[in-house]
Formats: structure tokens, sequence, C-alpha cells
């Protein structure tokens, strides 16, 4: 049987939370959604700094970070998400999404349920 994948999340972001809240309740979240903090990084595969900077989505012991992990997620999700997902994953729209990825999580402070806490390391908060 395979394991559940695991959506790692910033548990201190509003704006991360408020996404992972947002993919439970409409998307249907096919995965269990833990916030980095409370994560065993080590166990699976990834680190904190990786875990600071980027939504995880782990599965069958792979790693996929920022854009290619929502696009895991929504594929996961299943029609009529699973789509997009899908595109997300095929250049050049894997590269926008990159793009956009790195913007929203680069000002993710500044985003609707952000805190200023957002824009400081992990270390710092």
């Amino acid at each position: 049987m395979r394991e559940r994948p695991v959506l790692i999340y910033d548990g201190d972001c509003g704006f991360c939370t408020t996404s992972v809240r947002f993919a439970e309740r409409r998307i249907g979240l096919r995965a269990r959604a833990t916030p980095w903090q409370f994560a065993d990084l080590a166990a699976l595969g990834t680190t904190r700094e990786r875990a600071d900077r980027e939504v995880l989505w782990v599965q069958d012991g792979q790693v996929y970070g920022g854009a290619q992990a929502v696009a895991k997620l929504l594929i996961a999700a299943g029609p009529p998400w699973s789509l997009p997902g899908l595109l997300l994953r095929v250049p050049p729209v894997r590269w926008l999404a990159k793009a956009l990825y790195l913007l929203i999580s680069r000002n993710r402070h500044r985003l609707p349920g952000g805190t200023p806490a957002c824009a400081l390391p992990a270390d710092r908060r």
C-alpha cells in the first residue's frame, strides 16, 4: 500500500496556512498537511531551510517543491483540478509557474493573511 502524500507548509505564515485550508475545503486535498515546524523533516527527506523557502509535496520518497508541489497537489485532487496540475508540469507553463511561485513566496507577507513574520527567516521568528 502506498503511503499518503505529505504537504509541508510554513505554519507561522498566515498566507500559507490560509492557502492550505483553502486546498482542504475547496480542492479536496488528498495529503496529510503538516506545518514544517512540527514535521520530522529528515525522515521526509528534506531540510528546514528548504521547507522554510517553499511548500513541499512528499510522495513515494520524492520531494517536490514550490510550483511543482502545487502541481502535484492539483493532480492528486483529481478532475477538474488535475488538468491545471498537469499543465503546470509542462514547459513553458512550468517555467512561468516557477517564476510566479517565486514572486508570491517572496512577497507572502504582503498578501492577504500574510504577516510581517512571513518576511523573516525561520530562525528570527
